[in-house]
Protein backbone atom coordinates (compact mmCIF):
# COMPACT_ATOMS: atom_id res chain seq x y z
CA UNK A 1 0.00 0.00 0.00
CA UNK A 2 1.48 3.35 -1.05
CA UNK A 3 0.77 6.52 0.93
CA UNK A 4 1.56 10.14 0.06
CA UNK A 5 2.16 12.44 3.04
CA UNK A 6 1.83 16.13 2.15
CA UNK A 7 3.17 18.02 5.17
CA UNK A 8 5.41 21.11 5.36
CA UNK A 9 6.67 20.43 8.90
CA UNK A 10 9.73 18.41 7.94
CA UNK A 11 10.20 16.69 11.31
CA UNK A 12 6.54 15.70 11.53
CA UNK A 13 6.54 14.44 7.93
CA UNK A 14 9.65 12.35 8.68
CA UNK A 15 8.06 10.98 11.87
CA UNK A 16 4.87 9.98 10.03
CA UNK A 17 6.86 8.46 7.18
CA UNK A 18 9.00 6.32 9.51
CA UNK A 19 5.99 5.20 11.51
CA UNK A 20 3.96 4.24 8.44
CA UNK A 21 6.92 2.38 6.98
CA UNK A 22 7.17 0.36 10.20
CA UNK A 23 3.50 -0.52 9.64
CA UNK A 24 4.37 -1.92 6.21
CA UNK A 25 3.37 1.03 4.00
CA UNK A 26 5.43 2.50 1.18
CA UNK A 27 5.53 6.25 1.84
CA UNK A 28 6.34 9.31 -0.29
CA UNK A 29 6.55 12.83 1.13
CA UNK A 30 5.85 16.26 -0.36
CA UNK A 31 6.53 19.45 1.62
CA UNK A 32 4.24 21.83 -0.28
CA UNK A 33 0.80 21.67 -1.84
CA UNK A 34 1.83 22.12 -5.47
CA UNK A 35 4.34 19.26 -5.33
CA UNK A 36 1.83 17.12 -3.48
CA UNK A 37 -0.82 17.74 -6.13
CA UNK A 38 1.56 16.88 -8.95
CA UNK A 39 2.67 13.67 -7.22
CA UNK A 40 -0.92 12.64 -6.45
CA UNK A 41 -1.93 13.15 -10.08
CA UNK A 42 1.07 11.21 -11.40
CA UNK A 43 0.98 8.20 -9.05
CA UNK A 44 -1.95 5.92 -8.07
CA UNK A 45 -1.66 6.21 -4.28
CA UNK A 46 -3.83 4.16 -1.95
CA UNK A 47 -4.34 7.17 0.38
CA UNK A 48 -3.17 10.72 1.08
CA UNK A 49 -2.33 12.30 4.43
CA UNK A 50 -2.84 15.97 3.60
CA UNK A 51 -2.07 18.95 5.81
CA UNK A 52 -4.30 22.01 5.37
CA UNK A 53 -1.79 24.81 6.04
CA UNK A 54 0.72 24.28 3.20
CA UNK A 55 2.98 26.53 1.11
CA UNK A 56 2.03 27.24 -2.54
CA UNK A 57 -1.35 25.46 -2.40
CA UNK A 58 -3.27 24.80 0.79
CA UNK A 59 -4.80 21.41 1.48
CA UNK A 60 -8.31 22.54 0.60
CA UNK A 61 -7.15 23.55 -2.90
CA UNK A 62 -5.15 20.35 -3.38
CA UNK A 63 -8.16 18.25 -2.40
CA UNK A 64 -10.57 20.23 -4.58
CA UNK A 65 -8.20 20.03 -7.58
CA UNK A 66 -7.91 16.25 -7.26
CA UNK A 67 -11.66 15.80 -7.05
CA UNK A 68 -12.19 18.10 -10.06
CA UNK A 69 -9.93 15.74 -12.01
CA UNK A 70 -12.01 12.74 -10.84
CA UNK A 71 -9.14 11.51 -8.68
CA UNK A 72 -10.89 9.68 -5.82
CA UNK A 73 -7.86 8.64 -3.77
CA UNK A 74 -8.94 8.49 -0.08
CA UNK A 75 -7.81 11.69 1.66
CA UNK A 76 -7.18 12.17 5.38
CA UNK A 77 -6.87 15.88 6.26
CA UNK A 78 -4.32 16.65 8.97
CA UNK A 79 -4.19 20.10 10.55
CA UNK A 80 -3.27 22.10 13.61
CA UNK A 81 -6.47 24.09 13.20
CA UNK A 82 -9.48 23.23 15.31
CA UNK A 83 -13.12 24.07 14.88
CA UNK A 84 -16.20 22.68 13.25
CA UNK A 85 -15.99 25.06 10.27
CA UNK A 86 -12.49 23.86 9.35
CA UNK A 87 -13.63 20.25 9.55
CA UNK A 88 -16.75 21.02 7.51
CA UNK A 89 -14.73 22.81 4.82
CA UNK A 90 -12.30 19.90 4.60
CA UNK A 91 -15.11 17.40 4.10
CA UNK A 92 -17.04 19.66 1.74
CA UNK A 93 -14.03 20.01 -0.57
CA UNK A 94 -13.88 16.24 -0.91
CA UNK A 95 -11.77 14.92 1.98
CA UNK A 96 -12.84 11.60 3.46
CA UNK A 97 -11.64 12.04 7.03
CA UNK A 98 -10.08 14.59 9.38
CA UNK A 99 -7.58 14.53 12.26
CA UNK A 100 -6.38 17.46 14.37
CA UNK A 101 -2.78 17.84 15.56
CA UNK A 102 -1.49 16.68 17.96
CA UNK A 103 -2.72 13.22 17.08
CA UNK A 104 -2.17 9.67 18.20
CA UNK A 105 -0.15 7.74 15.62
CA UNK A 106 -2.19 4.62 16.43
CA UNK A 107 -5.37 6.54 15.59
CA UNK A 108 -3.83 7.91 12.39
CA UNK A 109 -3.02 4.39 11.17
CA UNK A 110 -6.49 3.15 12.13
CA UNK A 111 -8.11 5.98 10.15
CA UNK A 112 -5.93 5.26 7.12
CA UNK A 113 -6.72 1.55 7.18
CA UNK A 114 -10.44 2.32 7.42
CA UNK A 115 -10.21 4.69 4.44
CA UNK A 116 -8.37 2.13 2.33
CA UNK A 117 -10.94 -0.54 3.15
CA UNK A 118 -13.55 1.73 1.60
CA UNK A 119 -11.39 2.20 -1.48
CA UNK A 120 -11.34 5.02 -3.99
CA UNK A 121 -14.86 4.86 -5.38
CA UNK A 122 -16.20 8.04 -6.95
CA UNK A 123 -17.46 10.47 -4.31
CA UNK A 124 -17.94 13.77 -6.13
CA UNK A 125 -18.45 16.89 -4.03
CA UNK A 126 -20.86 18.16 -6.72
CA UNK A 127 -23.38 15.66 -8.08
CA UNK A 128 -23.91 15.66 -11.84
CA UNK A 129 -26.40 13.53 -13.76
CA UNK A 130 -27.15 14.38 -17.39
CA UNK A 131 -27.40 18.19 -17.33
CA UNK A 132 -28.45 18.32 -13.67
CA UNK A 133 -25.97 19.65 -11.11
CA UNK A 134 -26.41 19.67 -7.33
CA UNK A 135 -23.91 21.01 -4.79
CA UNK A 136 -24.89 19.58 -1.36
CA UNK A 137 -22.50 21.88 0.53
CA UNK A 138 -23.73 25.10 -1.04
CA UNK A 139 -27.31 23.81 -1.39
CA UNK A 140 -27.53 24.86 -5.04
CA UNK A 141 -29.19 23.09 -7.95
CA UNK A 142 -29.08 23.79 -11.67
CA UNK A 143 -30.51 22.40 -14.91
CA UNK A 144 -28.32 22.94 -17.98
CA UNK A 145 -26.41 25.59 -16.03
CA UNK A 146 -29.55 27.50 -15.05
CA UNK A 147 -30.12 27.81 -11.30
CA UNK A 148 -33.39 26.36 -9.99
CA UNK A 149 -34.64 27.34 -6.55
CA UNK A 150 -35.51 24.25 -4.50
CA UNK A 151 -36.88 24.06 -0.97
CA UNK A 152 -34.79 22.11 1.58
CA UNK A 153 -37.06 19.06 1.23
CA UNK A 154 -36.97 19.20 -2.57
CA UNK A 155 -33.18 19.50 -2.41
CA UNK A 156 -32.96 16.44 -0.16
CA UNK A 157 -35.11 14.37 -2.50
CA UNK A 158 -33.05 15.40 -5.54
CA UNK A 159 -29.81 14.61 -3.73
CA UNK A 160 -31.10 11.14 -2.84
CA UNK A 161 -32.26 10.46 -6.41
CA UNK A 162 -29.02 11.79 -7.94
CA UNK A 163 -26.83 9.74 -5.62
CA UNK A 164 -28.74 6.66 -6.78
CA UNK A 165 -29.36 7.68 -10.40
CA UNK A 166 -30.89 4.82 -12.38
CA UNK A 167 -32.01 2.96 -9.26
CA UNK A 168 -35.62 2.75 -8.10
CA UNK A 169 -36.11 4.48 -4.72
CA UNK A 170 -39.29 3.57 -2.85
CA UNK A 171 -41.59 6.06 -1.12
CA UNK A 172 -40.56 4.63 2.23
CA UNK A 173 -36.88 5.12 1.45
CA UNK A 174 -37.55 8.71 0.44
CA UNK A 175 -39.56 9.33 3.60
CA UNK A 176 -36.86 7.82 5.81
CA UNK A 177 -34.12 9.88 4.14
CA UNK A 178 -35.85 13.22 3.65
CA UNK A 179 -38.32 13.56 6.52
CA UNK A 180 -37.90 13.55 10.28
CA UNK A 181 -37.85 10.01 11.70
CA UNK A 182 -40.91 10.88 13.82
CA UNK A 183 -43.01 11.87 10.78
CA UNK A 184 -46.39 10.15 11.03
CA UNK A 185 -48.27 11.92 8.26
CA UNK A 186 -49.55 10.61 4.94
CA UNK A 187 -46.75 8.85 2.99
CA UNK A 188 -48.36 10.27 -0.16
CA UNK A 189 -46.57 13.51 0.76
CA UNK A 190 -43.75 12.06 -1.35
CA UNK A 191 -46.01 12.16 -4.43
CA UNK A 192 -46.78 15.80 -3.69
CA UNK A 193 -43.11 16.74 -3.56
CA UNK A 194 -42.25 14.74 -6.66
CA UNK A 195 -44.98 16.69 -8.43
CA UNK A 196 -43.43 19.95 -7.21
CA UNK A 197 -40.05 18.85 -8.55
CA UNK A 198 -41.47 17.92 -11.94
CA UNK A 199 -43.05 21.35 -12.24
CA UNK A 200 -39.67 22.96 -11.55
CA UNK A 201 -37.46 20.57 -13.52
CA UNK A 202 -39.20 18.27 -16.00
CA UNK A 203 -41.87 20.59 -17.37
CA UNK A 204 -39.65 23.65 -18.04
CA UNK A 205 -36.99 21.46 -19.68
CA UNK A 206 -39.52 19.54 -21.76
CA UNK A 207 -38.03 16.17 -20.82
CA UNK A 208 -38.39 13.49 -18.18
CA UNK A 209 -35.86 13.37 -15.36
CA UNK A 210 -37.93 11.79 -12.58
CA UNK A 211 -39.69 8.62 -13.65
CA UNK A 212 -42.47 6.87 -11.75
CA UNK A 213 -42.00 3.12 -11.51
CA UNK A 214 -45.52 1.99 -10.78
CA UNK A 215 -45.84 0.03 -7.56
CA UNK A 216 -42.16 0.52 -6.70
CA UNK A 217 -41.23 4.17 -6.39
CA UNK A 218 -39.26 6.74 -8.37
CA UNK A 219 -36.09 6.75 -10.45
CA UNK A 220 -33.90 9.52 -11.78
CA UNK A 221 -33.35 8.70 -15.43
CA UNK A 222 -29.57 8.66 -15.84
CA UNK A 223 -29.41 8.76 -19.61
CA UNK A 224 -30.65 11.21 -22.19
CA UNK A 225 -34.28 10.72 -22.88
Amino acid sequence: MRILVVEDEVELASYVKRGLEREGFAVDVANDGQTGLEMAMATPYDALVLDIMLPKLNGYKVCAALREQSNWVPILMLTAKEGEYDEAEALDTGADDYLTKPFSFVVLVAHLRALMRRGGAARPAVLEVRDLSLDPARRTFAVAGEAVDLTPTEMSIMELLMRHAGDVISKIEILESCWDWAYEGDPNIVEVYVRYLRKKIDIPAGRTYIETVRGSGYRLVDEHG
